[in-house]
């Protein structure tokens, strides 16, 4: 052998390979996010990207993948929107409490 790519064979092009849906990482980002810096909005933002994600790798199936990006998203922003409303509704009842120990004068 010479050592020239004279006497290699074509090269064929590659198969088709799926495209990660943007919307998944979105939702995953989005649920990230959502725990330390946008509560409430990244938590919506990441079920609704999600949501969409899984309807579109759903609908093109073999052309998107990501489907396990979108399902984690998905479950970051719920939890999170969980959290924060048990958290409100805490915070409301101690309030509530501890108004009620101040007016009954004790």
């Amino acid at each position: 052998m010479s050592g020239t790519m004279e006497n290699l064979p074509p090269v064929q092009p590659s198969a088709f390979v799926p495209q990660t849906s943007t919307m998944a990482i979105v939702s995953l980002v989005m649920g990230i996010l959502s725990w330390f810096l946008l509560p409430v909005i990244g938590g919506i933002l990441a079920i609704i990207t999600g949501y969409i994600s899984r309807k579109e790798i759903k609908n093109t199936p073999g052309q998107f993948t990501g489907d396990g990006m979108a399902i984690a998203g998905m479950v970051l922003g719920i939890t999170n929107i969980v959290f924060v409303v048990l958290f409100g509704i805490c915070w409301l009842g101690m309030m509530v409490f501890v108004m009620r120990g101040v007016g009954s004068g004790q």
